[in-house]
């Protein structure tokens, strides 16, 4: 529901608030006052067109804002942009500069017309006279469609969803088919190469240290047998020492126990040193100073080094491009297999696809026939006399293939005996658009409160002039529907006609007035007696009567 409207140096108006409530909302004044301005300002925060024009002449912009309830799938479309919420409502500014620029904001947070646009259909459909085709576009016209006769598009989604995935897949198969076996000569090359190579991850580090060790065998060998005998094999060693020591140690031992542990330590030492000694004589006793196993090594790290340079910086990364090279292949071998597989799920999940969206298409055509034989009839009773048709055109080419089924939902029109019918945007005129769209509204609501469902309809619905071209019963019956239609939604109408403000839950005077030498358009919401004034100025013209005051307040309490 729209809870509030403001307007800032918009158009004539200097400052505007307007707080709506629930059920039927009027506006009414005087030819030329600004009604159709605020509307456009509503439009305008559904993502309409904005330009440099609107601005009040002198201000540097125009502020529009506004207030609705939120719902669940307005929230979801400020999750998916990004957009927190702010508890039960959003908030929506839009300023339009001088220069034509402007800025967007939702819940105080920047956003974009386009966002706007998606959330539009989720709050209001603004009836307006420049906007009226816009709204009430081919997704809208299949969606009303669907609604009056509570059908669900859950199975078509589900199918298409399926055979979409399928689809995807076969196509990125084939389409990388042509580019794989191109690819075929030089992947079994790389995989031949990698294979007859016999690699073992880490080879490579271990080759490079014994490489060195034969490289400076001479050496190696003299350090480990110097240090050998120091340690273990000399008469000076580092064993001999410990020996005495551990002796002498000993013998103190005998006499004061505090040198038994120090006894120990040594005796620890001495084999410490003894186990080095051992592990330095078997290095030097293992060393080969052989060229030809050199020579190997330097021919196996060479032939490492040119698989490193082509396929990856270590044997480990040579083997894992190797495996990828050989599952590549295997795909390739495996690829009839692989098609007959896909080719097999995406006729399957087609046929399920068919089968669903055919059953949709029924649907649609049995509830097309029955919303435009009562919808004429409520149109026909609008002071129109036409003929109204709703076609559903079934495009079964997989180009139409939507979650939506593969339905067109057009709506037809002829406003005059002979004329064929025609789509609704060819034919119907800005106030005729605003009667068919409240007589469809009436026709739906009506066949879902028969039908004892409860579909919930968040948008606030807006119509600019619905009472272009009417008077008298056809005027009552227009205020009447939508009377009936405010009990389900909330409406938002502008009317010329006494017939019509007479049924207002809340009635609001638009009036414009000229102060400090510029004119000023203004908006209040109207007590009791104030609408039974409206009403009998509308009835009246500019002098109101005793007569018009008495007729305005029949008028009125025949509407309750």
């Amino acid at each position: 529901m729209l809870v509030e409207l403001r307007a800032e140096n918009y158009a004539v108006i200097d400052h505007a608030i307007a707080v709506f409530g629930p059920g039927l909302n009027l506006l009414t004044g005087e030819t030329g006052a600004g009604k159709s301005i605020l509307v456009d300002a509503l439009a305008l925060l559904m993502g309409g067109k904005a330009s440099a024009e609107i601005v009040r002449h002198g201000a540097e912009k125009a502020v529009v804002a506004c207030v609705f309830e939120s719902t669940p799938s307005a929230e979801t479309v400020l999750e998916e942009n990004g957009i927190d919420s702010e508890g039960h409502d959003i908030i929506i500014r839009r300023e339009i500069l001088s220069n034509g620029k402007g800025r967007v904001f939702i819940n105080n947070q920047p956003a974009t017309v386009a966002v706007l646009k998606q959330l539009a259909p989720e709050l209001a459909l603004v009836h307006a006279q420049s906007e009226t085709l816009t709204s009430f576009d081919q997704g809208q016209q299949k969606h009303l469609l669907d609604r009056f006769n509570n059908i669900s598009t859950e199975a078509v989604e589900k199918a298409y969803a399926q055979w979409k995935e399928a689809s995807d897949k076969l196509t990125n198969l084939l389409q990388g088919e042509e580019e794989r076996l191109r690819m075929v000569d030089l992947w079994s090359y790389q995989a031949r190469e990698i294979e007859a190579a016999n690699l073992e991850a880490g080879e490579d580090e271990a080759l490079e240290t014994e490489k060195r060790v034969l490289a400076n065998a001479e050496k190696l060998y003299a350090a480990a047998m110097g240090a050998f005998e120091q340690l273990y094999e000399g008469g000076a060693s580092a064993e001999v020492n410990l020996r005495a020591a551990v002796r002498n140690v000993e013998e103190l031992a005998r006499y004061d126990s505090k040198f038994s542990e120090a006894a120990q330590q040594l005796e620890s030492a001495r084999a410490a040193v003894g186990d080095v000694a051992s592990s330095l004589r078997d290095y030097a006793e293992g060393i080969n100073a052989s060229p030809e196993r050199l020579s190997e090594i330097e021919d196996r790290l060479a032939a490492l080094d040119r698989l490193k340079r082509k396929y990856g910086k270590s044997v480990a990364e040579v083997i894992a491009f190797g495996e990828d090279v050989s599952r590549k292949l295997s795909e390739v071998e495996n690829r009839d297999e692989a098609l007959k597989t896909l080719r097999a799920a995406v006729e399957a999940s087609a046929n399920g696809y068919k089968k669903a969206a055919a059953v949709l298409t029924e649907s649609r055509k049995s509830a097309a026939e029955k919303l435009a034989k009562q919808a004429e009839a409520q149109i026909n009773s609008l002071a129109m006399k036409v003929k109204f048709e709703i076609a559903v055109l079934d495009f079964h080419d997989e180009q139409n293939w939507t979650a939506n089924g593969w339905d067109d939902v057009e709506y037809r029109i002829a406003t005059n005996a002979g004329e064929p019918l025609k789509p609704l945007h060819e034919i119907a005129s800005g106030g005729e658009m605003s009667r068919i769209m409240l007589a469809l509204k009436v026709a739906v609501e009506e066949h879902s409160s028969k039908a004892n469902r409860k579909i919930p309809t968040p948008r606030t619905l807006v119509f600019d002039e619905i009472d272009i071209g009417i008077g008298g019963r056809a005027a009552e019956a227009v205020g009447n529907k939508l009377k009936a239609l405010s009990r389900g939604q909330q409406i938002l109408c502008i009317t010329h006609l006494p017939q019509i403000a007479a049924f207002a839950d809340q009635h609001f005077l638009i009036e414009k007035r000229e102060a400090d030498g510029r004119t000023k358009t203004n908006i209040r919401l109207l007590d009791q007696r104030a609408s039974t004034h409206e009403v009998a100025r509308m009835l009246s013209g500019a002098k109101v009567t005793d007569t018009s005051l008495q007729h305005a307040a029949q008028m009125i309490a025949a509407s309750r």
